[in-house]
């Protein structure tokens, strides 16, 4: 059976809120998943310990979890991928993406 690393839509209209999750590949978003790893909150807010005011999307992630789901070989879907790449877990698929890495890691 087919793993994969996907977001599980929650909050309410307008306002996402997504946990992170481990789910066989042939099941609905929402379905109970195997495991829940981590949350996702795409709606930029301002970092309370960062002066700067720069907006930042917060991402919390079991970092060991995800290389062992990976390593057993669980599939992420694109958008896993990226957030994967952001962590520093997995190697950016498109350059566009390795860019803005390097972009923000020397700001």
């Amino acid at each position: 059976m087919v793993l994969k690393l996907r977001l599980a839509r929650f909050g309410r209209t307008n306002a996402p809120f997504y946990n992170i999750v481990i789910a066989h590949a042939r099941t609905a978003r929402n379905s109970k998943p195997l495991e829940v790893i981590g949350t996702y909150d795409p709606i930029p807010k301002k970092d309370t310990y960062d002066t700067s005011g720069k907006l930042h999307k917060d991402i919390k992630l079991d970092i060991t979890r995800a290389k062992y789901w990976i390593g057993v070989g669980a599939q992420p879907t694109d958008t896993m991928w990226r957030l994967l790449s952001y962590v520093g877990i997995l190697r950016p698929k498109h350059k566009r993406t390795q860019a803005v890495i390097e972009k923000k890691t020397k700001a």
